[in-house]
Formats: C-alpha cells, structure tokens, sequence
C-alpha cells in the first residue's frame, strides 16, 4: 500500500497511486502467464509420462510373452530329450501346486490354534472365577446362617426376657 505525505500535492499522489496499480496490473498479467506456462509445461510433461508408462507397459507385455513362448519351447525340447523327464517334471509341477495350497492352509491352522488357545485360556480364566464366586457364596451362605442362628437366639432371649417380666 502507498502511504500519503501530507506535504505532497494531491495530483502527485493520485499519480503515483495509479502508477502503483498499473504496475500491480502488469506483475499480475506477468504472474498469470508464467502460471498459465508453467501449468501448460506440467501438462506436457505428465502427457510424456503417460506416453512412455503406455509403451514399457506394452514392452513388458510382449517380454512377458517371448519368456512364456520359451518356456514351452524349452519344454519340449526337454521333452524330446527323455520321455520320463516330462513325466519328473510334471510330478514336481504337481508337488508346487500343492505346496502352494499347503501354504496358506498352515497358516489358517497356526491362526486358528491361536484363536482355540486364547479362547480355551479366557474359558479356563472364566471358571476359575466362577469356581472363586461359587466359594464366596457358600462361605456367605455359613455366614448368613450363622448370623440368623445368632439372632433367632437373641430374639428367643429378648422373648424369654419379655415373658418374665
């Protein structure tokens, strides 16, 4: 903001105020267009990225084809060389696969042998505590009956004492 010197004239200050403005007008214009060509720069490199993601992409594709195609190449050729070979080799493709299935059905097992722990150990735990209240209540069951013994006894002697007087 420009600040007014009252000893400056009025014109001056109005010119300077505009002077201030247009050039607040250019630096925006100047602001907006290297935004506006920085953005336009950005687009066109992002536009590039895509491009080369869109080729290696088809690349690895056609890779990922020559390696299966040499694989059944080698294969047979394997194949040719001894009859029995392919039969080995289709036993320990076998063996993988079912290893493969092994593998998470072991974990689910570890996982649900945890889970029967934990939850036999919280059963154990809730008996224990069932056994301990089941105690307290039969000691304060003898309590209770002692303490009605007591006082049907008192009460007997207070009856006792009413009837002799």
């Amino acid at each position: 903001m420009q600040t007014t010197d009252p000893s400056q004239p009025q014109s001056q200050q109005m010119m300077s105020f505009s002077f201030s403005s247009q050039m607040s007008r250019e630096d925006e214009e100047m602001a907006r267009s290297a935004l506006s060509a920085f953005r336009a720069k950005e687009d066109e490199i992002e536009k590039r990225k895509m491009e080369v993601r869109e080729r290696v992409k088809i690349q690895l594709g056609r890779v990922e084809e020559e390696n299966r195609r040499l694989a059944n190449i080698r294969e047979e050729l394997e194949s040719m060389a001894d009859p029995m070979r392919k039969e080995v080799s289709w036993v320990r493709k076998k063996i993988d696969s079912v290893n493969k299935e092994l593998k998470p059905l072991g974990a689910t097992v570890q996982k649900k042998e945890r889970e029967y722990k934990e939850a036999l150990d919280t059963f154990n735990e809730k008996n224990r505590e069932k056994v301990q209240l089941l105690t307290k209540l039969m000691e304060m069951g003898q309590l209770v009956g002692e303490s009605e013994k007591l006082r049907l006894k008192k009460l007997e002697e207070l009856s006792m004492g009413i009837q002799t007087d």
